[in-house]
């Protein structure tokens, strides 16, 4: 069993996030953040998505006892610069779908470990390729018919029916899915959180 220094808390409601640490063999508390996912006018995709994972960290870390580690993450769609959030509407989302259709695009996430009361300890970013195949109308509305890519970042979830929109991955696959396992553990590693694994 991997052996950590602390007690781990991840700040997300994300299920996917949960099952990758528990896969992984790392226990945690699971503690949702309130910190509100609003871009700064102008803010680079992967400056707004490590400061918004540094912030869930800092967040939830306020809830803990000293010494405690809290790992924030967010992951967000990059295409032409722009950052695809999680869709308000199915029209929103289809338009996502449909923008992404027979391209490439970026899953960024960013990943923060915060230790009570020092702060930021590490923080690091990860960037997958993805090629969604050509779609025509009628497929993109009934995936999003599905719910599949629901209050997922770029309205598709690549480990549920949205696995069919893709034809490659260049990268970490569980990157795309919401949290990179290799790097994660070399951030718990270079942390000190990390003594052993697996």
């Amino acid at each position: 069993m991997p052996t950590l220094t602390a007690s781990l808390v991840l700040a997300s409601a994300s299920p996917r996030r949960r099952a990758i640490l528990e896969t992984l063999g790392l226990p945690c508390f699971v503690e949702a953040s309130g910190v509100p996912e609003v871009r700064a006018e102008g803010e680079p995709a992967v400056a707004y998505a490590q400061r918004l994972a540094a912030a869930k960290a800092t967040d939830v870390a306020t809830r803990f006892a000293d010494g405690t580690v809290v790992l924030g993450a967010d992951t967000v769609v990059v295409v032409d610069g722009d950052v695809l959030e999680k869709a308000a509407s199915p029209a929103q989302a289809a338009a996502m779908i449909a923008r992404l259709a027979g391209r490439t695009h970026e899953v960024v996430t960013a990943m923060a470990l915060v230790r009570r009361p020092t702060g930021v300890v590490a923080e690091a970013q990860v960037t997958t390729r993805v090629t969604f195949r050509a779609l025509d109308a009628g497929m993109i509305a009934r995936y999003v018919a599905t719910g599949d890519g629901d209050g997922k970042a770029g309205a598709y979830a690549v480990q549920g029916v949205g696995a069919g929109l893709v034809t490659r991955i260049e990268g970490s696959y569980l990157n795309v899915v919401g949290l990179p396992a290799a790097e994660l553990l070399d951030l718990l590693s270079s942390a000190g959180v990390l003594v052993e694994w697996p």
